[in-house]
């Protein structure tokens, strides 16, 4: 297993991924002096001091159940835990995790000049722009932060980059509180943070396998097409708990085609997995496949030509499924089963490379899982066991230790990519 080759640099040395939990060395990237074309980095003064002295830990007990907590008291109990869960109306007041400041990524020779403005709303396409979407909520506010420090990492051209950030609009004052968390952790990222309103959504979710999978801004992907200004003409769109280890460029020029998705597939999964025996047995739901040649792409990694989106009118058709749901529980598994159903046959196939997948277990216990073989361009924790929770821990996966290097979560103990400075 290797980290991909980027084609955009002049060669250097390949260093090859473990099956076996990897060691610092495995993920040292060479001194930008050792490389011409790479971008230079420009570091804040204040990076070793922050040196973190309490690391997180799950806390554990082998204590027995107190007397009077019978079968009863734990049946309130789950019930109690349950709606709270399901209604987080206090999480505003919960404080965000503070990260050291990313360096200052810059573009390498050969960049092309370019300047954007979410001001303006009309501007003209440019293809040397590279527009990716995230969300940001707090819950997944870590992996974020990495996800974007590994793409500007790795980026030839990371100046070229723009990030266009969703947020739940309920909470005005954890959005201001998320965009500063951007503007003090990338000082000179271009970005733009936008407001989804969950209530587009709230009455067209049912639960699923997790609840994660239940959030509203878990669908904000469905509206990137209504969110982002009309002179965004390309996006990638990524989870929050993914890492990039190529150029982020090689996926962005992409030739969709006459495809308004771009995503890797995977046609030898079950296909008949992803819905419930009542969508099978109907056949009407069932004949939505029939001619096609639909195989299952996850979509925590998509190139998507918004114009299309727009013109193919494809947020309807995505809601049309998502009513139907609620009338019927045709599948189990939140956002993915209606692009399945939208598009499962008429995407446009990326290199597997494009997402290692998985690497978070499945819905239920999150085990340890391996790559799939063949090269690696981004890795994804997709699953429920996320990286950061597993290191803090102290229970991580050997997989879990090539995310570690990108947290910037400053009450870390984990080897960093800014051990070379």
């Amino acid at each position: 297993m290797r980290i991909a080759h980027n084609p955009f640099r002049v060669p250097q040395h390949q260093h090859d991924i473990p099956k076996l939990p990897p060691t610092q060395d495995n993920i040292n990237i060479p001194s930008p002096s050792s490389n011409p074309e790479r971008q230079s980095r420009v570091y804040p003064s204040n990076f070793d001091s922050l040196i973190p002295k309490f690391p997180l830990k799950t806390p554990r007990t082998n204590e027995t159940m107190p007397p009077g907590h019978g079968p009863l008291h734990l049946l309130l109990a789950a019930l109690f835990l349950a709606a709270a869960v399901q209604f987080p109306a206090n999480s505003a007041s919960v404080e965000l995790p503070k990260f050291r400041e990313a360096p200052a990524f810059r573009n390498g020779r050969g960049c092309p000049r370019t300047v954007w403005s979410s001001l303006d709303q009309n501007s003209h396409y440019d293809p040397s722009i590279i527009h990716i979407a995230m969300t940001l909520d707090t819950t997944y506010l870590r992996g974020s932060v990495a996800g974007v420090f590994s793409v500007l990492r790795h980026a030839t051209c990371p100046e070229n980059i723009v990030f266009h950030f969703i947020a739940a609009s309920h909470r005005s004052r954890r959005s201001s509180d998320l965009h500063h968390v951007i503007t003090s952790t990338f000082p000179y990222l271009t970005f733009h943070l936008y407001q989804f309103d969950s209530n587009l959504v709230r009455g067209k979710i049912s639960y699923s396998v997790r609840r994660a999978l239940d959030q509203p801004l878990n669908y904000a992907r469905i509206y990137l097409a209504d969110l982002l200004p009309s002179g965004v003409r390309r996006i990638i769109y990524f989870d929050s708990d993914l890492i990039v280890v190529d150029d982020v460029a090689r996926l962005w020029r992409i030739d969709l085609g006459r495809r308004v998705l771009g995503a890797p597939e995977y046609c030898h999964a079950n296909f008949t997995n992803y819905f419930t025996p009542k969508f099978w047995s109907n056949a009407g739901f069932a004949a939505e496949f029939k001619g096609r040649s639909a195989c299952y792409f996850n979509t925590g990694v998509m190139v998507i030509d918004l114009w299309k989106w727009r013109e193919g009118k494809y947020t309807q058709k995505l809601e049309h499924w998502m009513r139907v749901q609620k009338r019927c529980r045709i599948y189990e598994l939140g956002s993915l089963p209606p692009f399945l159903l939208v598009f499962a046959g008429d995407v446009e196939g990326v290199e597997h490379r494009w997402n290692q997948h998985g690497l978070g277990g499945d819905n239920v216990e999150g085990l340890c899982r391996d790559l799939h073989s063949g090269p690696v361009s981004l890795l994804h924790w997709s699953g429920k066991g996320k990286p950061w929770l597993r290191l803090d821990s102290k229970q991580p996966c050997p997989l879990d230790s090539l995310w570690a290097p990108y947290d910037l979560y400053r009450d870390h103990r984990h080897s960093s990519l800014f051990s070379d400075i």
